[in-house]
């Protein structure tokens, strides 16, 4: 049996601990928790006392000797410089999305990585659901012919439920819910319909700073020649849909387990799947490209492209 990769979680928050810290410390799991790092020392010594490990409110305060990699979950802000610290020091990285707030930021990451022979594994758990893997395969079937158009929905009560005062930051999350479910979407948009060549967002917040009632509504020409269109509402009950048109058909995923596939005089068909752990499932992806036995899922190239496309969306909210 391999030696588990012995990982730092990089951030105690909410996504830290509900998302990655069961996967870490689960018995058989190939990546185990060695330690844990966030800036509230009293976090981080609370989290890490539960399973003997370290803990360090400073990469720099963290003795690395033995560490693997990073499992970084801090608020979006810190992203950039906790993927450049570990892999200056040769580390494996899994960063939650985005991997950076600029596409600059993305190029760097990637190409440190590269020069390091290090993974680089994105945390965006979508691309793990049964539903968008069905999607992605029939998509890629020519089934649908001639690609079109590409809508996609995102609303998540979590973000308002569990808000964070840094989540209203212009600097630190940009363009509304962007960067809390809208990313989501965009990832796929990115795995599904290639790289986008402009976007035009509107915002509209319907409750004053912080923890506004706010939605993003973005259009979309890709370089392909798709159109789309992308929708998060950040204070809303959960609910996904990802739908792809073609000349011959469509296919709409909607929530983690069913797709739906309509072909012109015909009835629709309605497939279901299981729920799956996607969460674990990204990390046990990571642990795959780290031991060299599969790429991690996710090109390094549509990491940047879907940083890209965020950044253009910005700047449109910028400019309104």
């Amino acid at each position: 049996m391999a030696v588990p990769i012995r990982a730092v979680l990089v951030g105690g928050g909410l996504v830290g601990q509900v998302c990655h810290l069961a996967t870490l410390t689960a018995q058989g799991s190939p990546i185990l928790l060695a330690g844990v790092v966030d800036a509230s020392l009293t976090r981080a010594q609370g989290i890490a006392s539960g399973f003997g490990v370290p803990a360090a409110s400073t990469l720099a305060d963290f003795d690395l000797v033995d560490v693997d990699a990073l499992v970084v979950a801090a608020p979006d802000p810190a992203h950039h410089d906790a993927v450049a610290f570990g892999l200056r020091a040769g580390l494996h990285v899994f960063c939650e999305k985005p991997l950076s707030l600029t596409r600059a930021g993305a190029v760097r990451a990637v190409e440190a990585c590269r020069k390091a022979g290090v993974s680089l594994g994105l945390g965006t758990n979508k691309r793990f659901w049964p539903s968008m893997i069905a999607l992605k395969q029939v998509v890629d079937s020519g089934e649908l012919g001639t690609l079109m158009h590409i809508e996609g929905h995102s609303s998540n009560e979590n973000s308002g439920a569990l808000f964070a005062t840094w989540r209203d930051s212009k600097e630190e999350s940009p363009a509304g819910g962007m960067t809390g479910s809208g990313l989501h979407v965009l990832d796929q948009f990115i795995n599904l319909a290639g790289p986008v060549r402009n976007a035009h967002a509107y915002v509209t917040a319907r409750k004053p700073a912080p923890d506004p009632f706010d939605t993003i509504t973005v259009m979309f020409g890709f370089a392909n020649g798709m159109s789309g269109t992308l929708a998060a509402v950040r204070r809303s009950p959960l609910f996904w849909r990802v739908h792809v048109f073609g000349i011959d058909a469509s296919a709409e995923a909607i929530g983690e387990t069913q797709l739906v596939i309509r072909r012109a005089g015909a009835k629709p068909e309605v497939r279901e799947f299981q729920p799956v752990q996607s969460v674990q499932l990204e990390l046990e992806a990571f642990a795959d490209a780290v031991e060299g036995r599969a790429p991690f899922p996710i090109p390094t190239q549509q990491m940047i492209d879907t940083i890209a496309a965020f950044e253009a969306i910005c700047r449109s909210v910028d400019r309104k």
